[in-house]
This record gives C-alpha cells, structure tokens and sequence, in this order.
C-alpha cells in the first residue's frame, strides 16, 4: 500500500482559502490556491494530501449539503479537478474526507423531509419519530450527531442511502482521481458499512486508501483484513506532547511499546496508523508545548515512531492556534503563503529521511534506552536498522549502550556517527542513525 511509505500533509480548504464561515452561496473560485502550493508540500518532503470537507456544506464542511457539488465558496468541480491534476503532476496523492455518519440541516433530502414529512420518500434515509419535534421546530424529532442537531445522523442500514454514498465515492474517482478517504468519525460508523465500502473501493480503483478518525478503544475493530488500512492514533497524538511537557519520555515510550513492541500481546504489530502532532480538531504543536526547543523533538518522535506521519498545514513552521470552547476556527487560518525556517528545515529533512527508510516506514519497535529526558529505540526490517535519538534536555549526554555497529550515518543530517566511547546526544536534539 503507497500510504505506508508516505508522509501526509494536511490542509482544511475552507479555512486555508479564506472562505467565509457560512455558506453565503456566492461561487467564488478560491480552491487553486491548494495547487498553490504545491511546489511547498512536495519541497516539505509530502508526497501525500489530506484534504478536510470540500464538499457543499451549511458551515464548516462537515454538515453536508450536496455530496457531488465542490462547495461554492470553494468555485466549481472543474476547478477542484485542476487542483488534483496539479497535484498528481508533482506526485502527491489526494486523500478527501468521507463524511458519511451524517449531513447537515441543508442536505437535499432532509430537506425534502422537512417539506413533505412522512410523505417524503427519503425519510427513511435518517433516524426520525413523527411523534416527536426537534429543537428547530421541524415538526419531527431525528437523532443528530452525539447531540449535534445540525448533524442529521445519516441511516446506514438503509441500502439506498449506501448506493448513493458509494456512487458518490466512484464519482469522485471518475472527476477527480482521488486516491483514499478519510473517514469522519470512524468510530460511530458500522463494521458492515466499513466493508462494503472497502471492498466498493477496491474494484473502483486498486490501492485505494482507507483511514478513519478514531480517538479511544481498540483500533483493531476497524483497522484490518476487510476493513480500514488505517486509522488516527489518538494515544500516541496525546503522548507525544504530555511526555516534552511533563519530561517524562517514558509516557511516550509505553504508548509505542504497548502499540508495537516485541512482545506478543502488542495491539498494532504490522499496522500503519496516521500519526500526528496537530490538525485541525486540537490546539497546535507550537502552542500546547511549554518549551519551544522541543519542536524539533515532536517531530523527531513523530518520524522516528511507527506509522504515517501527517502534517497539519502551518505548523512546519510553527504557526500558533489554540482550539477554544465552541470554536475551532483559529485551527483552521488562511495564510497568504507559506513560510519557511529553522524548524521547516529540520521537518523537511526528517520527512525525506522518513520516506527514505525501509526501517522507518516499516520496522518493528524495540526499547534501546529511556530516561526522563532521553530515549533511544530500534525500527528494523530485513534490510536495514535505525536507531532514533532523542535528548529532550537543555544539557548534553552520553548515552552508553550497545549499538551492535561501529558506526552509523544520522539521515536527516548526512553526518557519520562512531558509537566508540558512549554518543553524545547535543541539548534538544534528533538524530536517525542507520546502523552500517
């Protein structure tokens, strides 16, 4: 599967594009700024983007008007093909999100419902009781998303209502080429959906790419044979900034062994899930850690770990942006045009090494070494071992450890390193030794 030897970027088109926050149905063409950029995601090192909501939408893009339509604020569908031929040009494959628990308010047949009540043909294509209101007075109550009533939970079990979800995804392919989904909240969505739809998905076209948004429970119920490539590493995501701030790598550590250790009772052996350290549902990487120096170090963990790293747009460069009560509009900003630093070079070099590396793409997981402030461990495959570094403190130190080579090139740098005598590992430092 590509996904497993790709570094994802993402970005969330309505913010990005500076679309306003409500649909105010005015077709203005902002979406080929995605194309854009272009040149910036492949020079990052990405090969792969994720593109949040980009369909006609009441709001935010996750409460859906119109599953064929690119949303107006965004411009046309031949638009939004021109973006994806751009991208596939510079080699990036493009992952669109799936948004298929639910609609919004707006979506064609709620509406219809909303019109025509019991008479509708489409009310069977939602939860609804007749007997019932709704808090928008609609003269019908229907189940919303976890409590959201502009989210009309979509009925799943109805085989219309999968036919027209699964012949929207092979229209997608046939205008726009896409490559995978993202599947909103993948957690909510049924085993037997996630199977049709894979197996729908693998005649469209072949190696299509399935991930779904997962926070807690275990991954394994929709992740595998039949089900989803891959899904979002909610455990690691949190441990990899609680264990820069509370100095303590033994959290992140745990995480990893218990996913994808050498023991036989771990979770996700041979799985590839998305990785990250932001994205557009929680407070950026640059503003939850306490200490800047340890940016470089997020993504040092990030790259070295097991799984595909993602990128959220902004952050290689250190963008500010804290998720608030009720909003998450400053997650999601329109930059006038990338921006390029220390840290972005440093991201840069380690997601090349990254895709570089059979052993950082692929290999197993194993504890070298782990203190408070450090931590050395092993990704292997048959053909090649690395060894990832980590020195989270202000101070430098020696670490005294059986490396089983003499010495190794550090891939983000090019430099040689001679494991003779212990190896000094610099203040707030990364190194991906491969082992000669």
């Amino acid at each position: 599967m590509w996904a497993n030897e790709s570094v994802f970027y993402q970005i969330f088109p309505l913010g990005f594009c500076g679309a306003p926050l409500e649909n105010d149905g005015k077709e203005v063409s902002r979406i080929g700024k995605v194309a854009d950029w272009a040149e910036h995601i492949q020079k990052l090192g990405a090969n792969a983007l994720y593109l949040s909501p980009v369909f006609e939408s009441d709001r935010h893009g996750y409460d859906t008007r119109d599953y064929r339509k690119i949303d107006c604020r965004l411009g046309t569908n031949e638009d939004f093909a021109a973006v994806c031929k751009t991208l596939h040009d510079h080699g990036i494959k493009v992952v669109l999100d799936g948004v298929f628990n639910h609609v919004g308010r707006g979506f064609w047949a709620f509406r219809d419902v909303q019109e025509k009540k019991w008479d509708s043909p489409y009310k069977d294509w939602f939860h609804i009781n007749f007997d019932g209101n709704s808090g928008y007075n609609d003269g019908f109550w229907y189940e919303g998303w976890e409590g959201h009533y502009e989210l009309v939970k979509l009925n799943l079990r109805n085989p219309a209502v999968v036919d027209y979800l699964l012949e929207s995804v092979r229209l997608w392919v046939e205008w726009f080429d896409i490559d995978g989904l993202r599947l909103d909240v993948a957690y909510c969505l049924e085993q037997d959906f996630l199977r049709r739809l894979r197996e729908f998905t693998e005649q469209v076209k072949p190696e299509f790419f399935l991930v779904g948004e997962t926070l807690h429970g275990d991954y394994n119920r929709w992740v595998g044979d039949g089900l989803l490539h891959s899904c979002t590493n909610y455990e690691c995501y949190k441990g990899l900034y609680s264990s820069l701030n509370s100095m303590n790598l033994f959290e992140i550590v745990h995480s990893l062994k218990r996913q994808f250790g050498p023991e036989n009772w771990t979770l996700y052996k041979g799985k590839h899930l998305l990785c990250f350290a932001d994205n557009h549902d929680v407070t950026r990487a640059a503003s939850i850690l306490t200490n800047p120096k340890h940016l470089p170090l997020i993504y040092g963990l990030l790259f070295g770990m097991p799984g595909i790293p993602c990128l959220y747009y902004g952050s290689e460069w250190g963008a500010l942006g804290e998720k608030t009560r009720g909003s998450d509009d400053d997650l999601r900003p329109s930059f006038e045009q990338p921006e390029w630093n220390d840290l972005t070079d440093q991201i840069a070099a380690m997601a090349k090494a990254h895709r570089k590396s059979d052993a950082l793409c692929s290999g197993d997981f194993h504890d070298v070494l782990l203190t408070n402030h450090q931590t050395i461990f092993q990704r292997q495959t048959e053909k090649e071992r690395v060894l990832v570094a980590i020195n989270a403190d202000d101070k430098p130190f020696t670490a005294h450890f059986d490396a089983r080579c003499g010495r190794a090139v550090d891939l983000i740098t090019g430099e040689l390193h001679d494991f003779g005598g212990g190896s000094e590992l610099p203040p707030y430092s990364v190194a991906f030794w491969q082992c000669e």
